[in-house]
């Protein structure tokens, strides 16, 4: 059994947070919780808040045990890009490209025996 959350145009570039998103796949969700309180990123609370979405998933709509969770799969996906222009020098723009990602999160409960 399996619940996930899944948030979708997070104004963060997919590669800064699948940084974050690398630390925690395969770990329970207390340590990952952990983990994030304590990373320096600005990805983090964006994760935490989607972990705690997931986990709330699992125990309301699939009465999963919460202590018997762990995140068995974490992606991050490229979501649309905002195009933007800057003016350069002698008359030129130059393009800026403000990503978006579209972050998921699933958890299971751990095998017991």
């Amino acid at each position: 059994m399996q619940a996930k959350a899944t948030a979708k145009q997070v104004r963060i570039a997919p590669r800064k947070a699948r940084l974050v998103i690398d630390l925690i796949r395969g770990k329970e969700v207390g340590e990952a919780i952990a983990i994030l309180r304590h990373t320096p990123k600005a990805a983090s609370p964006i994760v935490e808040k989607l972990l705690n979405s997931a986990i709330a998933n699992a125990e309301h709509n699939y009465e999963m045990e919460a202590n018997n969770l762990y995140i068995s799969e974490a992606y991050v996906d490229e979501g649309v890009t905002l195009k933007r222009f800057r003016p350069r020098a002698q008359g030129r723009a130059s393009r800026i490209n403000k990503r978006t990602s579209h972050i998921t999160v699933v958890v299971s409960e751990k095998k017991e025996g």
